[in-house]
């Protein structure tokens, strides 16, 4: 018997709602919404969660709860990641959020955020038998063991694309110089991750892969190549905004992660030893859906 759940992330780049039916192991999407609110970036410089960005979520919130009762879900799922979790007045927000809304946000471990990605991707990457799973955000970035399903040893990294950009400065039309500084640093935190699979099957999701992908394979495929996100990195940090926007065509928002978010991939692929990593329509919250529908996440009655 198939129910339907909704279940919203806000995340470093974006707030996005996902309403779908489940029996549990399938997931067929119903709606999707999504607000950029760019956390990541804006607590990367200020510490915190400004006054217009928590007016943002708010109205997020409200939409997101006023579409999943229109569509007769059986209860909404809010959780945040890396951005919230650093902001130094994240408490105040989400008890804003629950006063003006009723909704109430649980804030949740990178453990935790990566086990709901490693469930969802498996929805369309399951032939392939992963081995690595990997999501860039716009505060932090995931990379898992995946074996058989289930994630191993996971880490994160300080390498959204909010983070990078507020941390080095790296944007359209940057200097070599401003270039390399990012990619060194990048670098360095590369050698962090203590976990070397024999065989790297990598598996990629969310928003900033699924940008990378859209603007490299207009034709849908899935699989993208080292080379590729390479290309990708010159082409764009040559190139201003509009001009990303017209070559790749890609939503404008979206355009402004392409080049940090090839050079932290392209990072994750160097450090691994493989040469391409394949892109899964789900994660998170199509995870989160399959959790809801098993009876372990506390649900938000509508």
């Amino acid at each position: 018997m198939r129910r339907i759940f909704a279940a919203a992330d806000i995340g470093s780049n974006t707030a996005h709602l996902l309403v779908a039916a489940t029996d549990g192991e399938l997931v067929t999407r119903l709606d999707n919404v999504n607000e950029w609110i760019a956390l990541g970036e804006t607590v990367a410089r200020l510490g915190e969660i400004p006054e217009e960005r928590i007016e943002q979520l708010v109205r997020a919130m409200r939409e997101f709860k006023r579409v999943a009762t229109l569509r007769k879900a059986e209860g909404l799922y809010v959780f945040a990641t890396e951005a919230m979790r650093a902001a130094s007045n994240h408490r105040e927000v989400l008890r804003t959020i629950l006063r003006e809304t009723g909704v109430e946000v649980e804030i949740i471990s990178p453990r935790r955020e990566a086990e709901l990605s490693c469930i969802g991707i498996q929805l369309d990457t399951e032939h392939v038998n992963p081995t690595v799973m990997i999501e860039v955000g716009g505060g932090s970035a995931q990379a898992g063991l995946v074996n058989e399903g289930t994630l191993g040893d996971e880490i994160s990294l300080p390498l959204g694309t909010g983070r990078v950009v507020a941390q080095t400065g790296v944007a359209g039309l940057c200097s070599a110089a401003t270039l390399q500084e990012a990619k060194e640093w990048i670098h360095a935190e590369m050698i962090k991750i203590p976990f070397d699979p024999a065989e790297a099957r990598i598996v990629v999701s969310g928003g900033v892969a699924r940008g990378i992908w859209r603007a490299l394979h207009p034709d849908g495929e899935k699989e993208i190549q080292l080379f590729e996100l390479d290309y990708l990195v010159e082409a764009t940090s040559r190139l201003p905004v509009d001009r990303v926007i017209e070559r790749f065509n890609v939503k404008p928002k979206r355009a402004g992660t392409l080049l940090v978010g090839s050079m932290v991939y392209g990072a994750f692929l160097r450090r691994f030893d493989a040469t391409s990593m394949l892109v899964s329509e789900f994660g998170v919250r199509e995870g989160a859906v399959i959790q809801m529908a098993k009876g372990k996440v506390s649900l938000c009655r509508l």
